[in-house]
C-alpha cells in the first residue's frame, strides 16, 4: 500500500501522459490532427492498401473507434478505401496526395515533440524507458 499519494506509480504516469499529450496537442493545433489520425495516416503510407481489421488491430481499438478516425479522414480527402489486393470483401485504405502532405507536415511536428520529450533523457534512458512502457502495453 503506498504511503503517500506520491507513491502512487499510476498518479505519475497519468501526470506524464497529461504533459505529453499538451505538448503535442499544442504542436499539432495547425493541423487539426489527432494522435490517432496520425497514426492511422502513418499506418496507411507504411502499408498501402492496409485492410481495415488490420488498422484495428495495430492500434489496439475497437472497428467502430477505427470507422470513426477513417470517416473524418476520409471526409478531409486525406485517405480513400478500395478492397484489399487479393481479396475484394476486405475494405483497404490508401493516403491521397493531401494525405501524404499532411503525413509530411505531422512528422515534422512528431520530431519537434520527440526531441522536446527525449531532451529530459539520456539515450540509454529513453531505451530504458521505452522497454518499462512495452511492459505495460504490450
Amino acid at each position: 500500500m503506498p504511503n503517500s499519494l506520491d507513491d502512487v506509480l499510476g498518479l505519475h504516469l497519468r501526470l506524464a501522459h497529461g504533459a505529453v499529450l499538451r505538448h503535442f496537442t499544442e504542436h499539432f493545433a495547425d493541423l487539426e490532427l489527432t494522435q490517432k489520425q496520425v497514426s492511422v495516416l502513418w499506418l496507411a503510407h507504411d502499408h498501402p492498401g492496409i485492410a481495415q481489421t488490420d488498422l484495428a488491430a495495430k492500434l489496439q481499438m475497437d472497428r467502430a473507434t477505427t470507422m470513426a478516425i477513417v470517416h473524418a479522414l476520409e471526409r478531409r480527402e486525406l485517405l480513400v478505401r478500395g478492397h484489399a489486393e487479393g481479396d475484394r470483401r476486405r475494405v483497404a485504405f490508401t493516403l491521397t496526395p493531401e494525405g501524404e502532405t499532411a503525413l509530411s507536415e505531422a512528422r515534422k511536428a512528431i520530431a519537434t515533440h520527440e526531441a522536446w520529450l527525449k531532451a529530459r533523457f539520456t539515450a540509454a534512458e529513453v531505451a530504458q524507458l521505452t522497454a518499462l512502457l512495452r511492459r505495460i502495453h504490450d
